[in-house]
């Protein structure tokens, strides 16, 4: 892994945080829990996916099962929010976690052995291009919290 592709993979990971971080700032507490279809996800919900995944991929990563015994995926599509600064608490709670899950990768890690749903990948053949689908990943969560906020500024 070149530095260059790492501080590339974080500058991607920084822009959706802030694309995120900027949106919110334009939210009401309301706008956090509206959904705009009985079947829609509020911004609120789409934080705390976006988090249980970033917990359990990013915590303890050359050590752990990227997927976490105690992820409860279906519960990430129940709110448990009470208030705007609980979804944002939550925001900077996953994010610091993948920020500081990268920011001790050395190339040398390369070499790894990394672990997803027990399976074995070694990390320049699967790893890397799994930091790539996260960048890509993530990034249709903020954009899909500022169409939700742009629907409901209609």
């Amino acid at each position: 892994m070149s530095k260059s592709y790492l501080n590339s993979v974080k500058k991607q990971f920084e822009y959706y945080k802030n694309l995120g971080d900027n949106t919110f700032d334009q939210l009401d507490e309301d706008h956090f829990f509206w959904e705009s279809h009985p079947e829609g996800n509020s911004v609120a919900i789409i934080v705390k996916h976006m988090v249980g995944n970033m917990m359990s991929r990013w915590t303890n990563f050359f050590t752990e099962d990227g997927e976490k015994p105690c992820r409860d995926r279906d519960d990430e599509f129940v709110n448990s929010f009470s208030s705007k600064q609980e979804v944002i608490d939550a925001w900077k709670k996953g994010w610091d976690c993948l920020f500081d899950a990268l920011s001790v990768l050395k190339d040398k890690d390369l070499e790894s052995v990394l672990y997803i749903r027990n399976q074995g990948h070694r990390t320049d053949c699967f790893y890397w291009k799994n930091i790539k689908k996260r960048t890509v990943g993530f990034s249709v969560h903020p954009q899909r919290t500022i169409q939700l906020l742009q629907q409901r500024k209609i």
